[in-house]
């Protein structure tokens, strides 16, 4: 699904996003409902940026990518966390890109996420390639979800992934027979 967001365009540096993992929802300028098999997942587009919902049985997850005032906790390159019953891991890397290439790149993740059953994108107000886009799967039991966040006037694209699965409990070692 793709939207046109109407709102300024907040989070203007990749420099000033900030990395959130179970905070409240916050108000979303647009959002798709998704039921994967056992769960639920709602991705939300931001003023800032994205924040994801997830709930199933064994609990509640919520990731926020945003400018979120008074965060002390910058865009984090990898997390790997245990949220309750389940294994958290998150990524982000920054990428640098021409003018040209920026362009091209934004058209390829627009239409790859606004086709998409599980996407969802919202472009801001004054550049068509000043965006935030989100993408969900669900793979052997787990939650994966891909964000990207556009900064055009810098040339420069961030992208997430992230995984949400049950914790799988360490084998336990039986003895060896003598």
């Amino acid at each position: 699904m793709l939207t046109t967001l109407k709102t300024a365009y907040t989070d203007t540096r990749a420099a000033d996003l900030a990395w959130a993992l179970g905070r409240e929802p916050l108000p979303a300028l647009a959002s798709l409902d998704l039921e994967l098999t056992g769960a639920k997942l709602q991705l939300r587009l931001l003023g800032a940026s994205h924040q994801v919902l997830l709930e199933e049985e064994r609990g509640s997850c919520s990731e926020t990518v945003a400018c979120i005032p008074g965060s002390s906790t910058p865009l984090p390159l990898g997390v790997a966390k245990r949220v309750g019953d389940w294994e958290y891991e998150f990524a982000a890397r920054v990428e640098m890109l021409t003018p040209g290439s920026f362009a091209g790149r934004a058209q390829e993740l627009l239409a790859l996420v606004s086709d998409h059953p599980h996407g969802l994108a919202g472009v801001f107000p004054g550049s068509p390639h000043a965006f935030t886009a989100l993408l969900a799967h669900q793979h052997e039991g787990q939650v994966h979800w891909r964000t990207w966040h556009a900064y055009p006037q810098d040339g420069q694209l961030v992208a997430t992934r992230t995984r949400v699965g049950v914790r799988v409990p360490a084998a336990r070692l039986s003895p060896t027979p003598g």
